[in-house]
């Protein structure tokens, strides 16, 4: 079988996310046969625009990442939590690739296996904005991973100043959610 490709997106924009971190922790200690991609361009990605969402109106952006979703055989999502939801750039980033007004290309993110993920210095981590990601996900059809559930709490104490996941029992259990998710992509 060829390479798994898993397409990461972090719902931050901060340069020192630890969410960002914990998608560069993905990529290092993914499982073999497994690449994990992130993608970087969430903050070009404008206001979602229904007027727009056509195969020919849509922003070069958001066209992007509805191709990127196309190409993945799964997602890993990583999200903060802001006003105990998801942030807006993450939900309006959804909501350009969960569409299909015309039914001429389909929905990307359709059966989509998708992984969830969230990692912040308070001692819930991103549990809501985790919940959140779930209902949203219900919408899209998507086939998202349910166990395990990986939130980080306290995430100052996991990563290293230069942002490297330190801490042996997140890897561990960043590896178990990888395997989850590639497991569904292969439809296992």
């Amino acid at each position: 079988m060829n390479e798994l490709k898993i397409l990461g997106i972090s719902g931050s924009l901060r340069a020192g996310s630890y969410n960002t971190a914990l998608l560069r922790a993905a990529q290092k200690f993914t499982l073999p046969g497994v690449s994990v991609e992130i993608y970087d361009r969430l903050r070009d990605i404008p206001p979602y625009d229904m007027d727009l969402d056509t195969p020919h109106g849509r922003p070069v952006a958001a066209q992007d990442l509805r191709d990127k979703v196309n190409a993945a055989d799964g997602l890993l999502i990583v999200t903060p939590e802001f006003n105990y939801s998801v942030p807006g750039v993450l939900k309006n980033a959804i909501d350009w690739a969960s569409t299909d007004w015309t039914g001429a290309e389909g929905a990307p993110l359709l059966r989509k296996p998708v992984a969830i993920a969230g990692a912040s210095p308070t001692n819930f981590g991103s549990v809501r904005a985790q919940l959140a990601l779930r209902q949203v996900f219900v919408w899209t059809d998507s086939d998202v991973v349910v166990k395990p559930e990986l939130i980080v709490f306290r995430a100052h104490e996991r990563f290293d100043e230069a942002g490297n996941l330190t801490d042996e029992t997140t890897i561990g259990r960043l590896q178990d959610l990888l395997s989850a998710l590639a497991a569904k992509a292969k439809g296992e």
